[in-house]
């Protein structure tokens, strides 16, 4: 590698302190020539900024004026950040000093691969997989994301299985690669999915364009989890539920999403139904909120942050914009597989069914 890449590791934080003062001396210990380590913050209330400035002197702190969320917090941080590439790291990831060549080494063999991430692990339990990207990120055809090592709530532990690096769907948020002419290009991620879901967003947008994701094999990280909406928060199933529907009207050809969107109400309301039968009433609320907000906005704004098809990206790939066949994107139904099928594992889904 004769020209040596700028690279960024930036941290969106928001009342984080204590995660900071965790993980963030980890990031301290990263090896790379050229690396610059930043802060955004999202209008903490807590004590993060003082801290920042106090313990960790030469990380780069640049403050937003109000809680932006994980979208529109990057969005802002990023105008203001110079670099080859930015990681997007979670503020509650540990990571070793070797963990960034080979991901960058990986990104820079191919010009078209836009993003990529690194085998993401359990901070809790270190031989497992974790929720939040696992080995790499896919999509079925009723527009559910799952991982390789992650499928629903089922997780695997790390036995070498997934040792190999390779295409993807799309890349975890928790610790994100990307090169910022895509990230410039895609206008970065969309505002409104406010958190949850941009990534794949954005990977689906830059797949549409021609580009690729890649999961490195080579790289890992510890992911700590839910450190800012646990699981049984109600605004994060809203925002999950919402953000999905808008997943799939933004990036799937225009009646094939309509079909697919149809067959995800139907799924929702059950959903509903199962969260009323648990005593879980403002999470079945919360399904109904995503629902009403959806149809609500369905025709506002069209399609912001990007969804034409580059110029460059067209002579240099033969995908199409909203195409049906992307890498990564599987053909079954994985809630039939797992559910019905008892298919808990990625190596037991049948590999011919994937773009």
């Amino acid at each position: 590698m004769s020209h040596i890449p700028k690279v960024a590791v930036v941290i969106l934080n928001w009342n984080g302190a204590n995660h900071l003062s965790q993980f963030l001396p980890s990031v301290l210990t990263s090896v790379w020539p050229n690396l610059e380590i930043i802060v955004g913050d999202n209008a903490s209330t807590d004590n993060s900024v003082e801290l920042l400035k106090r313990d960790f002197p030469t990380v780069r702190v640049i403050q937003n004026d109000k809680n932006y969320g994980f979208t529109g917090g990057y969005n802002k941080v990023l105008q203001q950040v110079n670099a080859d590439y930015f990681i997007l790291l979670n503020s509650d990831v540990e990571v070793f000093p070797g963990w960034i060549e080979p991901v960058i080494s990986l990104m820079e063999s191919d010009d078209l691969i836009a993003v990529a991430a690194p085998k993401i692990k359990s901070y809790l339990q270190k031989d497992h997989f974790e929720h939040a990207g696992a080995a790499g990120g896919f999509i079925d055809s009723l527009g559910y994301p799952f991982c390789r090592g992650r499928i629903i709530y089922e997780i695997e532990e790390d036995r070498g299985q997934y040792e190999q690096s390779d295409e993807i769907f799309w890349a975890s948020g928790a610790a994100m690669f990307i090169k910022k002419k895509y990230w410039d290009e895609a206008n970065g991620f969309d505002d409104r999915f406010f958190a949850h879901m941009e990534e794949i967003d954005l990977c689906w947008r830059l797949k549409n364009r021609g580009y690729k994701i890649m999961y490195c094999a080579q790289s890992e990280v510890f992911h700590l989890g839910g450190g800012t909406l646990n699981t049984e928060n109600p605004f994060k199933t809203y925002l999950n539920f919402r953000n999905n529907l808008l997943l799939l009207k933004k990036n799937l050809p225009y009646w094939r999403s309509v079909s697919v969107i149809s067959a995800r109400l139907w799924l929702d309301a059950i959903a509903m139904i199962r969260f009323l039968s648990e005593g879980k009433r403002k999470d079945a609320w919360a399904v109904s909120r995503a629902h009403q907000n959806f149809f609500r906005n369905i025709y506002k704004r069209g399609n912001p942050r990007g969804s034409q098809k580059s110029k460059a990206a067209s002579q240099k790939s033969p995908y199409i914009t909203y195409s049906m066949k992307l890498k990564g994107m599987y053909r079954g139904s994985i809630i039939v597989d797992f559910f019905i099928k008892k298919k808990h594992l990625f190596t037991q889904l049948n590999q011919n069914d994937f773009c």
